[in-house]
């Protein structure tokens, strides 16, 4: 049994700290960036991040989850206003990845950057990486079934590994237009399993 993590308080400055280490850490790598630079680039000691946070691992499984949090509701909102039929809701996920890409910062995907740092499941960091991807391919296994697809697992797989590799094709810049190229491709895959 592990022991619990006390609850972090979201003052102004834990804030701060948080802007500061989720910008450094997507722009630079997690093992890249120090406590010292964090503390630097937030305008607060090391003590201050320490007491906000403990330590710099529960300072990135915050990044994480702080990053989780605001895709999901970036993608809600892209998916509530997307017309109804599951072709434009399904080509809104990836329209979605593409304007977060532009918009949050074009390294690729959060998550899976992180994984290449953090492979270990013990590291709490981890669990957060496999629980957003395990939502992602939750998403495309409801886009299947709401669509009546015969092969709904099947092809919800292969959705997700079309989104996941655009997003690494995009983010080491393999080929211009890798999400748009991805989500034709995904529409041609959901045609092919009606």
């Amino acid at each position: 049994m592990g022991e619990a993590v006390a609850e972090i308080a979201w003052t102004p400055k834990a804030r701060t700290i948080l802007e500061a280490a989720s910008r450094l850490f997507y722009e630079h790598g997690i093992a890249a960036v120090g406590v010292d630079l964090i503390a630097e680039e937030a305008g607060v000691t090391k003590k201050t991040l320490y007491d906000r946070f403990g330590s710099k691992e529960r300072l990135v499984v915050e990044y994480l989850r702080h990053r989780d949090e605001r895709w999901r509701e970036f993608l809600d909102h892209r998916l509530a206003k997307a017309p109804g039929t599951p072709e434009a809701r399904l080509a809104a996920v990836f329209d979605a990845s593409g304007s977060w890409m532009r918009d949050a910062g074009g390294k690729g995907c959060g998550m899976v950057n992180a994984h290449a740092e953090i492979s270990d499941p013990a590291h709490p960091a981890h669990r957060v990486i496999v629980d957003q991807k395990a939502w992602m391919l939750g998403l495309f296994r409801r886009l299947c079934r709401d669509a009546g697809l015969t092969a709904p697992e099947e092809t919800a797989r292969t959705l997700m590994l079309l989104h996941e590799g655009a997003l690494v094709a995009h983010g080491i810049g393999a080929f211009p237009g890798a999400i748009d190229h991805a989500r034709d491709a995904a529409l041609a895959v959901f045609a092919r399993a009606r």
